[in-house]
C-alpha cells in the first residue's frame, strides 16, 4: 500500500514537471532558450533538437543567438525555426542566427495567461485522475482483504493530502507564470 501511494506521488510529480516544461516554452517577451526545445532540425536524416547542434545564448534581454557548430547547418536551423509555431522570424548573418523577441501587446499577454490557466487546469485534472486511479486500486486491495478498512481510510486521506498539495503547487506555478507574463 505504501508503494501504491509512492507511485501516485511520483506520477503527480511528473504531471507537475510536465507543466513546468510547458511553461518554459511559453515566451513572455524575454528571450528564453527553452522556446527552441520542441524544434527539431533534419540532421543527416535524423530529427535533432537545436540545442544539440548549436550553442544557444541570450544577448541583451530579448535576443537569442544560435551559433551552430557546423556552419552548413545555418539554413536547416533557420528553416526549422520558420516552420515552427514560435512566431519569430530568424535573421541569419552567415555565422549566427538571431531571434529578436518582440514586446508583447496587452492583448497577447492576456491570451497567453488564458493558455497558462488552461495548462494549469489540465495538470490538475491529470493529478485528480491519478488520485481516482489510486483510490480505485486501494479499494480493490481492501476488497481482496489485502488491507483493512482502517488502512484504506488512512491511505485515502494520504492520497487526498497529496492531491491537494500538488494541485496547490500547480496553482502557484500558474500564478507565477501569469505574473511573469503580465510584467512589462
Amino acid at each position: 500500500m505504501k508503494e501504491t501511494i509512492d507511485h501516485a506521488k511520483e506520477k503527480m510529480n511528473k504531471s507537475l514537471n510536465s507543466l513546468d516544461k510547458e511553461f518554459a516554452a511559453i515566451r513572455a517577451g524575454r528571450a528564453n532558450p527553452a522556446v527552441l526545445d520542441k524544434i527539431n532540425v533534419d540532421y543527416w536524416g535524423t530529427p535533432t533538437p537545436i540545442n544539440q547542434m548549436a550553442a544557444i545564448s541570450v544577448s541583451e534581454g530579448r535576443i537569442l543567438v544560435i551559433s551552430p557548430w557546423e556552419k552548413n547547418q545555418l539554413k536547416p536551423i533557420e528553416k526549422a525555426i520558420q516552420a515552427s509555431d514560435i512566431g519569430i522570424n530568424p535573421t541569419n548573418d552567415g555565422s549566427v542566427i538571431r531571434l529578436a523577441f518582440p514586446q508583447l501587446t496587452e492583448d497577447r499577454r492576456k491570451e497567453l495567461c488564458k493558455g497558462v490557466k488552461k495548462l494549469g487546469e489540465d495538470c490538475k485534472v491529470a493529478i485528480r485522475s491519478i488520485r481516482r486511479d489510486t483510490m480505485d486500486k486501494l479499494k480493490k486491495m481492501q476488497k481482496n482483504s489485502e488491507i483493512t478498512e482502517d488502512d484504506l481510510k488512512d491511505c485515502e486521506k494520504k492520497v487526498q493530502d497529496l492531491t491537494d498539495k500538488f494541485c496547490g503547487e500547480a496553482d502557484k506555478a500558474v500564478s507565477e507564470k501569469e505574473k511573469e507574463i503580465m510584467t512589462v
